[in-house]
């Protein structure tokens, strides 16, 4: 099964993402153009983050809370390739 990704953009201070591109590309060209600063990071679609760590051997439950809802749905990976932008 091949996994497809798409990159969301994340803008400092935001709460929710502002922007998701299905290329790397696009996305850099657009928060450029806007010179905007936060993150831009690669999602897996249809797959959380959370079992994409895991299956990918990323990532291993080892606590009883690693397996539990609010565990799961703040779960993140420095492992998911992403971008820092900054406005000098």
């Amino acid at each position: 099964m091949s996994i497809k990704f798409i990159w969301i953009f994340h803008g400092t201070g935001g709460r929710f993402a502002s922007a998701v591109f299905d290329n790397k590309e696009n996305a850099e060209i657009w928060v450029k153009e806007k010179k905007l600063e936060g993150v831009l990071t690669k999602y897996p679609v249809n797959l959380s983050v959370y079992d994409w760590a895991i299956k990918n051997d990323l990532f291993k439950p080892k606590k009883a809370e690693h397996v539990e809802p609010k565990f799961i749905q703040k779960f993140t990976s420095a492992s998911q390739e992403h971008y820092h932008f900054e406005n000098d």
